[in-house]
């Protein structure tokens, strides 16, 4: 795919969202975010890589952070400035100890079907940090340099 004029300034974008848990809506925002990083430049590789820390961001707030309650949100935000982006997801639960995720490569973890998405985020973006009280993600991922693997 050909990358498309920056829909926004200087090449920065910044934008912030409040979801249910819609497919619509997360699928719209997911879309959103792709097509600022390819109207920024970034490779097909990068913005492999930012989607799939992003659903799995998505879907842990959901999930785990509020419990499948449809009632509660999941707050997003994106900023793309040069070759930086800066994720922030936040759900409304109690938090978690991060340290406390059973470690999905261990023998006895290996066959269960999930449980990976921390470390997958962690594979694919050059920055992971839960925020206290543990219901707050940031994840950066920052451009490789030209000729580097992209995550």
């Amino acid at each position: 795919m050909a990358a498309a004029s920056p829909p926004f300034p200087a090449g920065r974008f910044e934008r912030r969202w409040t979801l249910r848990e819609e497919r619509e809506a997360i699928e719209s925002l997911q879309s959103d975010v792709c097509a600022a990083l390819h109207g920024a430049g970034f490779s097909e590789a990068s913005v492999f890589a930012v989607r799939l820390a992003l659903e799995e961001a998505l879907v842990n707030g959901f999930r785990h952070g509020n419990r499948g309650d449809s009632a509660k949100a999941v707050k997003v935000s994106c900023v793309i400035d040069g070759d930086r982006v800066e994720l922030e997801v936040e759900d409304e639960g109690e938090g978690f100890d991060p340290t406390s995720v059973p470690d999905p490569t261990a023998e006895e973890n290996i066959e269960i079907p999930s449980g990976r998405g921390i470390m997958l985020m962690r594979a694919y973006m050059s920055e992971v940090e839960f925020l206290p009280p543990g219901n707050r993600l940031r994840i950066v991922y920052v451009r490789p340099a030209p000729g580097a693997p992209a995550a």
